[in-house]
């Protein structure tokens, strides 16, 4: 017997940069010494601590059972303080927080726990490519907004049709953002607040980078803005803040409605995460928050050295204020795919070519900060000597 997958699933987005790690395999495999700036992982351990309590919390037998269905209490609870102590951001552990297997879970769930067919979603352009497989499985109507680095990569309210504001039902935004590296201010998310109040749209802020900043500034959330649990919900991922990609935990936090949709949706499809994994991220989020702010120094340090390579030979950037990417321009005659090729053909040198991100990422290339600042730099020596810029 055959068996043919469902509309839906044909309808998916493809995976563009699977691509991209299919030929720095290749290039790998032939025995270049390749230096990949395209990936998005972090290549850091998970601090000792929270290791420690994993491995405590999973010798326990009662972590053996299946979780409660909404999460762990104590871990609601933690997530509540987290936001209390870090952002003067009170939130109700019940009703205002949902437990997350990672937050693409939560991203990509969204869409058809809150929707229904047909109706619109606004998302950013250049944005986190994933995004877009939740509007293929709730099957709505997507609109995009443009993130200009003249408008330093926010979003410029004024550009929005109001037609388009006025049908769509859900708006998302993600600072700092990927694969920009911009941060949003406070005033940005005041008028954020009052855009969503006249159009009715809920947003939802990826705070994926959330301890990811730089030059003495902290990111601010988008729970902090007056109002901004009337409208919206804020996912924070324990990837990036402690190292902690592949154990699949975050958490979303704000409008009880939004975090309710959330929690049924996931009543049908899992049992919560691990309890050990709970127990863990308690651990993180108890602390006093050093080893986030140390793998925050570690990015910003790496961040100087590629600037500081680029500067001499004349490649431009734009300066992040968050997260681990930098972005740069690509040079006349070329494509950001067709750059992206060049570089990993002639310098051994993978990034990521931001039209995998949206049509407004053409002319950039995306770098990650994940390697050492030794190779940073010697990666930009290389680009530099194919006398390009």
């Amino acid at each position: 017997m055959r068996f043919s997958e469902s509309e839906i699933l044909q309808h998916l987005p493809k995976q563009f940069f699977a691509s991209l790690v299919q030929r720095v395999n290749a290039k790998v495999a032939s025995g270049a010494d390749v230096i990949n700036l395209g990936q998005g992982n972090p290549d850091q351990p998970t601090p000792p601590f929270i290791v420690e309590a994993l491995s405590t919390a999973a010798q326990d037998p009662a972590t053996h059972k299946y979780a409660q269905f909404r999460g762990q209490p104590d871990f609601k609870q933690a997530c509540a303080d987290f936001y209390e102590r870090e952002y003067g951001v009170k939130l109700d552990p019940e009703t205002e927080v949902a437990v997350l297997g990672g937050t693409k879970i939560g991203l990509v769930e969204l869409p058809y726990a809150l929707m229904n067919p047909g109706e619109t979603i606004l998302m950013p352009d250049p944005g986190y490519p994933d995004y877009f497989s939740g509007v293929a499985l709730a099957q709505v109507k997507l609109a995009t907004y443009p993130l200009l680095e003249e408008n330093n990569f926010l979003l410029d309210f004024d550009r929005l049709d109001p037609q388009v504001a006025d049908a769509a039902k859900l708006l998302y935004m993600n600072y700092p953002n990927n694969p920009t590296g911009a941060v949003a201010t406070p005033e940005f998310y005041r008028q954020t607040v009052a855009y969503a109040q006249r159009h009715q749209i809920g947003i939802v802020s990826d705070f994926a980078y959330g301890a990811i900043g730089y030059d003495g500034k902290r990111p601010i959330s988008f729970l902090q803005t007056p109002g901004a649990k009337d409208v919206g919900i804020e996912m924070y991922s324990f990837s990036k803040t402690y190292n902690m990609a592949g154990w699949r935990l975050g958490f979303a936090v704000g409008n009880p409605d939004m975090i309710e949709a959330i929690n049924l949706i996931q009543d049908h499809l899992f049992v919560s995460v691990f309890p050990a994994i709970q127990r863990a991220g308690m651990a993180a989020l108890n602390s006093d928050q050093r080893a986030a702010q140390a793998i925050s120094d570690r990015y910003e340090s790496r961040r100087n050295a590629l600037l500081a390579a680029a500067a001499k030979i004349n490649w431009p950037a734009y300066k992040p204020g968050g997260a681990f990417y930098t972005l740069m321009k690509v040079p006349a005659g070329y494509t950001s795919e067709q750059f992206a090729d060049l570089l990993l053909d002639k310098a051994s040198v993978a990034v990521a070519p931001c039209n995998g991100f949206g049509p407004h990422g053409e002319g950039y290339v995306r770098i990650g900060l994940l390697v050492s600042e030794e190779r940073l730099t010697e990666a930009v020596e290389r680009v530099g000597q194919l006398k390009l810029f």
